[in-house]
């Protein structure tokens, strides 16, 4: 039944505000079988396309992505020319034995019955159609595959530094997405993701010592065991042994599998089935038990602040090389201490919703899916492991801040293969892009901001959202106009920059004179410490706002007139003689992320 509401709704045009929304449909129906000895897998493919645009298709792009895993290919001369060294890769790709080395292969591509004749170039396949597809209609593809697993180099791959088998991410083809700005065809140079969301129907075959953990729900549990069912050893055939998996609406499809992996359940907020599969080594058993009710505290901090995760399952994986998230599931290296364990799982347990929930086009707006969930993971953490950090996401505003004085930065509008340093994108997808979040808070206030991600999420869930469409949101809710936001945060590289200039006597009265000294404005909050002990508060608006946030304080705050964003100067009174001020403060709470701060201060001189 949900497979076909979901065909219904995404087979037709859907309106969504004022804008008229649309994506594509797929279905896929794989069988694959591995040799675990070798490495190497072949398997069949049959898609469901279904053309859900405005417009006739004439070809269509799959991702080969193990290609990009040998000598000479595109990421391994993206990484050998980089301006600086990709961290993540603890391997030169250039360095690759033949059997370290991945490929993916397709053969007999057909549609509808008719053979085609693709187009390889590396990590991309090119296919001319023989009948275009036109707006609402369905077409059949069927193909062949073989591939041989890398080692884990970046996320994927065979035998990782912890003895982890198989992390079986991005193994098959995989078509690309066809949206209102064309195809998404990037070839893959090692960073981000983009999928079409589809119902997946999966066998996998391989020796019967291995457990597998994978996207979605295993359809013959009664026949593995394995931690499924009560079953200890899975029905076999000649030592190989088939797992079935169903995914519903997810836009990818990953596996794990080891021949050592403890598998534990454990009962998630709603319903939701916790999994979790880890090595059997004694000194990381503890944690792994540790995690698992603080995975469910997870979950349910990410239901309250953003919205009710759908699935009724949800693994944690020791795999791949570091953390990456995935449908379903997530691959994390296991071998941690406890708070770095927890603080993996976190962050790629909120991808569930800023990603594959929220499907952003990484490739395009990596922050809205990395920075989002810095934020929210940052926030679930201090809560969750009682931190009490006053300011938990001050390592995300201390990583923005060296970004913007690093003379590095580029607009987050960049696409992430386009970025001239490596620590540019990191900082810009993860730090910046938290403090996104941080400065819409700070501009409508955090009650907002949580209405705001929960509308959101509610309206743009098994889509891809824009960023304007987050903004149209932000908009409504706060009631604030906010296009300047955006557009200077995420296409510029303005800084926020404010300074108090002056402070002058007037009779029984004080003005205070301010500077814009960065290009992009921001309303600003600013307390007055009176020598009484008394404190004042004054909030200045920008124009561009046309309107004002409702007061988070206690304490009542004087609303001044707006500031004029071409005004790079501007003053108000303080109804108070000079000599009765002690201190003024922009920005108390420390949430503006001005890149300077020392002349963010007034203090009364000593008598």
């Amino acid at each position: 039944m949900k497979r076909i509401l979901f065909f219904l709704i995404s087979l037709f045009v859907l309106k969504v505000g004022s804008a008229q929304y649309w994506q594509q449909a797929v279905d896929y129906t794989m069988e694959v079988t591995l040799d675990t000895e070798t490495a190497l897998y072949n398997g069949t493919q049959k898609l469901v396309y279904t053309n859900n645009s405005p417009e006739t298709l004439n070809k269509v792009f799959y991702h080969l992505y193990f290609n990009a895993f040998k000598p000479g290919s595109e990421m391994a001369v993206r990484l050998k020319n980089a301006a600086d060294k990709n961290r993540r890769f603890k391997i030169s790709v250039d360095s690759l034995t033949q059997d370290q080395q991945g490929y993916l292969k397709v053969s007999g591509l057909t549609q509808d019955g008719v053979k085609l004749s693709p187009i390889d170039s590396e990590t991309i396949l090119e296919v001319p159609l023989n009948k275009p597809i036109l707006p609402g209609e369905s077409t059949t593809f069927e193909l062949s595959f073989e591939g041989h697993v890398p080692d884990v180099i970046r996320r994927a791959g065979k035998n990782s530094s912890e003895g982890v088998a198989f992390s079986m991410a991005q193994w098959y083809p995989k078509m690309a997405e066809y949206d209102h700005e064309g195809w998404n065809a990037d070839p893959y140079t090692g960073r981000e993701f983009h999928g079409v969301w589809g119902d997946f129907d999966v066998k996998i075959t391989l020796n019967k010592k291995f457990v597998v953990a994978a996207s979605g729900y295993l359809q013959n549990a009664d026949d593995i065991g394995m931690g499924y069912s009560d079953r200890k050893k899975p029905k076999a055939k000649k030592g190989n042994v088939t797992w079935h998996f169903i995914a519903p609406q997810v836009h990818d499809f990953t596996w794990a599998a080891d021949p050592e992996y403890i598998h534990d359940t454990y009962p998630g907020p709603n319903d939701v089935t916790l999994h979790f599969f880890y090595k059997n080594k004694p000194e990381i058993i503890e944690n792994w038990k540790k995690l698992q009710p603080d995975t469910a505290k997870l979950m349910r901090f990410f239901n309250e602040k953003v919205g009710t995760y759908p699935y009724k399952q949800y693994s944690v994986v020791q795999g791949g090389d570091g953390g990456m998230e995935y449908a379903m599931l997530t691959l994390i290296t296991g071998g941690r201490k406890y708070g770095s364990l927890f603080g993996v799982t976190a962050h790629e347990l909120a991808h569930s919703w800023f990603q594959h929930i929220l499907a952003t086009n990484e490739t395009k707006h990596e922050w809205m899916d990395e920075g989002f969930t810095t934020f929210i993971s940052t926030l679930a953490k201090n809560e969750i492991l009682e931190e009490n950090k006053e300011f938990p996401l001050e390592g995300s505003y201390r990583g923005y801040f060296n970004l913007a004085n690093s003379g590095l930065e580029m607009p987050q509008s960049t696409n992430a293969n386009r970025y001239s340093h490596n620590y540019a994108y990191e900082s810009t997808a993860y730090s910046k892009g938290a403090v996104f979040l941080g400065q819409l808070g700070y501009i409508v206030g955090k009650e907002k901001l949580y209405e705001i991600l929960q509308t959101y999420y509610n309206e743009w869930k098994f889509k891809h959202p824009l960023p304007n469409d987050l903004r149209r949101i932000a908009e409504r809710v706060s009631g604030l106009q906010l296009q300047w936001f955006l557009t200077d945060w995420t296409q510029t590289t303005n800084t926020i920059d404010y300074a108090i200039s002056e402070v002058e006597e007037q009779v029984n009265k004080t003005t205070v004179l301010l500077k814009r000294k960065g290009l992009m404005p921001m309303p600003l909050e600013i307390l007055i410490q009176l020598k009484n002990g008394e404190n004042e508060l004054h909030y200045i608006p920008i124009s561009l706002m046309r309107g004002e946030k409702e007061n988070p304080y206690q304490l009542e705050w004087t609303v001044e007139k707006d500031w004029n964003w071409a005004n790079p100067e501007y003053s108000f009174v303080i109804d108070k003689p000079k000599e009765e001020v002690q201190v003024i403060v922009i920005d108390p709470s420390n949430l503006m992320a001005d890149v300077d701060k020392n002349d963010n201060y007034y203090v009364a001189p000593e008598n």
